[in-house]
């Protein structure tokens, strides 16, 4: 390895199965999902993302975030991620000579071998499933591929990395949304969850878990980052890390600035988790307190820790793209993956290493998870569990 030519045929062999992207909400709020608006068949959007960058990025698999915010609850947050889930289905049928819909890692490579990149769904936030099963059971059936148990806020059953705990991490309904996802073969991810989240879900998980788009908390000391702990647990499990880009998480100049941001947002009595208020207070904040930069180093620095802890085969990528505003020097938009595995390389890592990276350790995942489900599915049936049954919500 070493050169950029060598990038390019690694890719082209193994390209880069992405865990978390936010352009269906972008394209929510900027053209309601007209894609004649907002062509990113052609290229030049001002997204992080399209289908021109995301072909020179070497990406084969993009899992599209159909995240809502947390200012949605109830039906409204289910009606939404369904909107969410439905405009995902529409960019795949737009561009269906570019695109294929996936839901199984063989359809991912049947995706490749048609010479299109697959197209799967993860939701972003337990708020998306109101407290029911049922519906939980219906976003899988619908395509989607993981749940993060939380976004922001706390979920009734568990607890957020950017919210007052309240569970402790999951509270019983918590731990049988666990059980159930693993049953129907719904990856569970724990990115956005607060560390005790993380430890309780590894205790009741089956399967394999994911963490769509964190990086490693030893390196960032964020409470979006994964302890050491949590990287060792999640690799005895098989699970697999997607180290995520954004800034914040990533650089620790960055953390401290967010974290003088929240602490002067919650003097004027706005928490973070409070996504609306604490999003206006953060436009006007950056005015006079600009963001330090992050690059593409930083980013290195984090896969090779959580390489380190977990292991090659628990590491893979989730950049968040359209998630944020500003991405590190170097990692500007889709299409700068080759750039960091060109660093890794540099770094020693080799060809194998590299293919674990980009898509290999994620495609095992969804494999084994599929796998667990089958076997679960003999011996348990669907779960009637409700919320105030379990919790006494």
């Amino acid at each position: 390895m070493g050169s950029r030519t060598d990038i390019a045929d690694l890719l082209a062999a193994h390209p880069v199965v992405d865990g978390h992207n936010d352009l269906l909400w972008t394209a929510r709020v900027a053209t309601a999902y007209d894609f004649t608006r907002l062509d990113v068949g052609a290229g030049g959007t001002p997204t992080h993302t399209d289908l021109p960058r995301m072909r020179a990025g070497g990406m084969g698999a993009q899992f599209w975030s159909v995240y809502v915010p947390c200012r949605l609850t109830g039906d409204d947050a289910v009606s939404a991620t369904l909107e969410q889930v439905d405009a995902a289905r529409h960019l795949t049928r737009t561009y269906a000579d570019q695109l294929a819909w996936a839901t199984t890692a063989d359809e991912v490579e049947a995706a490749w071998a048609s010479g299109r990149m697959a197209s799967l769904m993860g939701a972003e936030g337990g708020h998306s499933i109101n407290s029911s099963l049922g519906t939980l059971r219906q976003l899988h059936a619908l395509g989607v591929q993981y749940l993060t148990l939380t976004h922001n806020a706390n979920t009734p059953w568990a607890d957020s990395a950017t919210d007052r705990p309240a569970a402790g991490g999951l509270t019983a309904f918590g731990r049988e949304v666990v059980r159930e996802m693993n049953r129907i073969g719904m990856m569970v991810d724990l990115s956005h969850v607060s560390a005790d989240t993380m430890r309780a879900a590894l205790e009741v998980a089956e399967a394999p878990v994911v963490f769509s788009h964190s990086s490693a908390r030893a390196v960032t000391d964020s409470p979006r980052n994964v302890p050491d702990d949590v990287l060792e647990q999640m690799a005895r499990g098989n699970g697999v890390c997607m180290v995520t880009f954004v800034p914040k998480f990533v650089n620790a100049a960055c953390a401290d600035w967010h974290r003088e941001m929240v602490a002067a947002a919650a003097a004027d009595g706005i928490p973070e988790a409070d996504g609306l208020r604490f999003g206006a207070f953060e436009e006007k904040w950056v005015v006079d307190h600009p963001q330090p930069p992050a690059t593409l180093a930083d980013v290195v620095a984090h896969c090779e820790h959580v390489r380190e802890v977990a292991g090659i085969e628990h590491i893979g990528l989730g950049g968040d793209y359209d998630g944020v505003e500003v991405l590190p020097a170097g990692l500007e938009d889709v299409s700068t993956y080759p750039a960091l595995l060109a660093a890794l390389s540099d770094r020693g890592w080799s060809a194998d290493d590299l293919s674990r990276l980009t898509c290999r350790n994620v495609l095992r995942v969804m494999r084994e998870v599929r796998a667990v489900a089958t076997d679960l599915q003999q011996v348990r049936g669907p779960s009637l569990a409700r919320i105030e049954d379990l919790d006494g919500a």
